[in-house]
């Protein structure tokens, strides 16, 4: 949320692509001062002004909404990336049980994209990011949210996470978290939601993958997320 007053602390990190969750649209940033002079491409979507998903382009990146992008799919946004390097991303801000999905039977909206975007992310490179808000740590046996579900689909599309990967730490046992929950502070509820999934043949080309830190994030009230970022030698 209130990104007008965090995008110092985003531009700070050089992104070339940032997806952004909680962001108001581009006519809100820009009634609250928000300089988009630097951005080469923006793509929004969500139901409330004030609160959406984003997708942001710098240096020269190029960021458009697929097609087939489909709007009763709440805060999932499949875009193709030009510029340097040319991708497909699907952006993820995920409800879960916030967007009721709370019974067996059910599947939330990450599982429903993968198959609706099953083309998309094979067509080309893709990538898949943002806050999954889920855990295999919260996974019931025999429910179809599972998030092992979703993590074994992506596998099978040749995406696997960055954080696991390149930490050497499976699902469910992550040492670092990137949600300090509810009372945002370091020894509070923690939990890593926040997820990165990139082709599996680009691991050798990563120049370094980084999680924001407690103190930089959550303690300085910026938010209680912190980043994710990765760099990669695609070109």
């Amino acid at each position: 949320m209130a990104l007008h007053r965090k995008l110092d602390a985003l531009l700070a990190l050089a992104p070339d692509i940032a997806v952004i969750s909680e962001c108001a649209d581009p006519e809100q940033l820009l009634a609250r001062g928000v300089d988009l002079d630097g951005v080469s491409g923006l793509v929004w979507n969500g139901e409330n002004k004030h609160k959406g998903l984003a997708v942001f382009g710098f240096n020269g990146y190029r960021v458009e909404a697929a097609e087939q992008i489909g709007w009763r799919l709440r805060h999932i946004l499949p875009v193709h990336v030009s510029g340097p390097v040319d991708f497909n991303l699907l952006a993820v801000w995920a409800f879960n049980m916030q967007g009721g999905i709370t019974r067996k039977h059910q599947i939330g909206p990450l599982r429903r994209a993968l198959s609706r975007y099953r083309s998309f992310l094979t067509d080309r490179p893709a990538i898949v990011a943002g806050d999954l808000n889920n855990n295999v740590f919260w996974d019931k046996p025999g429910y179809r949210n599972n998030h092992q579900g979703a993590v074994e689909r992506l596998e099978r599309l040749g995406l696997t996470s960055a954080y696991h990967a390149l930490a050497g730490e499976t699902q469910g046992a992550e040492s670092v978290p990137t949600l300090y929950w509810r009372d945002r502070t370091k020894d509070g509820p923690t939990y890593h939601i926040d997820y990165i999934f990139l082709p599996r043949r680009w691991l050798p080309q990563v120049r370094e993958f980084t999680i924001g830190t407690f103190e930089d994030w959550c303690g300085s009230g910026l938010s209680d997320h912190v980043p994710l970022v990765l760099d990669v030698d695609i070109t």
